[in-house]
């Protein structure tokens, strides 16, 4: 243990040269970049590694407990990704300020977009507290649930929703950090959160009989002692960003909140497109039955497995491009969406060949009904060919929301979600059952990769300069 932490701070302290000489206009070699991005997508790719294996565990747990309850958490979990996706997209608005300002090293500024990012964003998040409480009875109806689920479906999305403003917190004090390049400290409290996930899951599902609405108690309460550790040490012990350096007003300013929508509403649409997208998805697989509902939760939580390496190279080129960008250092921040993306392509690609082969055997660690398993694995296995341009989507993406390019992206997006899978899927479904989906989003994700590599391998997706500087 001892050499692997004191590993970890020779990491650290890589990390943290190459990105003084990055904020400052050194020079980085090939090599040095390329150091950069591993060292900043480390620490993010391990606690990917471990959420992943605590869902699993946590999706076994309800797995356990029948088909039903599965596919009642299914039915609502496309609605949660929504409202999740409404929260880090307005947290994003402002955390890709923070990393421009902290790229030009005028952090006095940085602290200044902080303090009002975080009035802002409480704000937004009890509204949709508040708004998802009140669709929580009526909403497993609007997506075609059956009667038996129902009930469960209700509790689970009332008691996340009554819980979302200190998953808002988490979100933007997670990407104010990595803004920073500070991925360790939101890495090492997501893995504890996930730890904490499964021990009051296990706690509230099977000692105290609760059920998916313990499920969901278990994960909400996880989430609350995760944002106030993140949002603590953010504001007190940040190098860059801890608010006892200075003070200042939290009220927000309209140049901040300005830029701040510039970015975030091609976000919000996108993710009323994406989301949407999934809800409608929902909607098409519903009729199909609670087995094709479990089949589709679980392989879905199965092939997260794949993007692990995805997700940490997603975070470090935001990062690393926002950085560049407030360094003036445009070419640099290019080069660094180009390695990033190459990376996580190629680790995705390995992952993606194990899912093809061990698909079953993931599929009985969630669930132990053999027509789920089946029908899962079979979903898993068409899934395999798509993950490297999905990889590729992901990190290229991540990239152009570090340079504040969220407009176009989401029109790529609609495009790509609405007419080729959704297009596919009406198609496909009602011959081929589930399967028939799983075929159409095979085909967009590889049309999706292919499109944002294009965006990537250009030029104008670096034309903003979204802050003073």
């Amino acid at each position: 243990m001892r050499a692997v932490i004191l590993k970890m701070g020779k990491i650290g302290g890589i990390k943290e040269s190459l990105l003084e000489r990055l904020r400052s206009g050194g020079q980085l070699s090939g090599w040095d970049q390329v150091r950069l991005v591993f060292t900043l997508s480390l620490p993010a790719i391990l606690a990917q590694v471990c959420t992943i294996m605590m869902q699993y565990i946590d999706a076994s747990m309800v797995g356990h407990l029948g088909a039903g309850p599965s596919a009642s958490i299914g039915l609502v979990s496309t609605t949660t990704w929504i409202f999740g996706g409404f929260c880090m997209a307005t947290g994003s608005g402002f955390s890709v300020q923070v990393a421009h300002l902290v790229g030009a090293e005028q952090y006095d500024k940085a602290r200044a977009v902080l303090r009002q990012a975080l009035f802002s964003v409480l704000i937004f998040s009890v509204f949709m507290s508040v708004l998802g409480v009140a669709i929580s009875q009526p909403l497993p109806h609007w997506l075609g649930g059956e009667e038996a689920i129902c009930a469960d479906a209700t509790g689970y999305f009332l008691i996340y929703s009554a819980f979302i403003p200190f998953m808002q917190m988490s979100f933007t004090s997670a990407a104010m950090l990595q803004a920073t390049g500070d991925m360790k400290i939101p890495a090492i409290l997501e893995v504890l959160m996930c730890v904490m996930d499964v021990v009051f899951n296990y706690v509230f599902i099977y000692r105290m009989d609760m059920g998916v609405r313990g499920a969901a108690l278990g994960t909400a309460l996880a989430e609350m002692i995760t944002g106030v550790a993140m949002l603590g040490h953010l504001v007190v012990k940040s190098p860059e960003l801890n608010l006892l350096q200075d003070r200042g007003s939290f009220i927000p300013k309209k140049e901040t909140l300005k830029t701040a929508l510039g970015i975030s509403s091609p976000m919000w649409l996108q993710n009323i497109i994406i989301r949407g997208a999934h809800i409608c998805s929902t909607v098409i697989v519903a009729p199909l039955g609670m087995v094709s509902i479990a089949a589709n939760a679980f392989a879905i939580t199965a092939e997260s497995f794949c993007y692990m390496p995805a997700y940490g190279m997603e975070e470090s080129a935001t990062a690393l491009v926002g950085q560049s960008i407030g360094a003036r250092r445009k070419d640099l921040a290019r080069r660094f969406a180009l390695i990033a993306t190459g990376m996580g392509a190629a680790l995705v690609t390995v992952l993606a060949v194990l899912m093809y082969i061990f698909a079953p055997q993931m599929m009985e660690i969630l669930s132990k009904d053999p027509d789920v398993v089946a029908l899962g694995a079979r979903c898993l296995r068409i899934e395999a060919f798509a993950d490297t341009l999905y990889a590729v989507s992901m990190v290229a993406y991540g990239a152009c929301v570090g340079a504040g390019d969220t407009l176009v992206p989401s029109i790529y997006n609609f495009t790509s979600m609405w007419v080729v899978r959704i297009g596919l899927a009406l198609i496909l479904v009602p011959y081929f059952g589930l399967v028939g989906y799983w075929i159409a989003m095979c085909v967009e994700l590889n049309f999706r990769g292919l499109i944002f590599l294009w965006r990537i391998l250009g030029r104008r997706w670096l034309r903003k300069d979204l802050v003073n500087i």
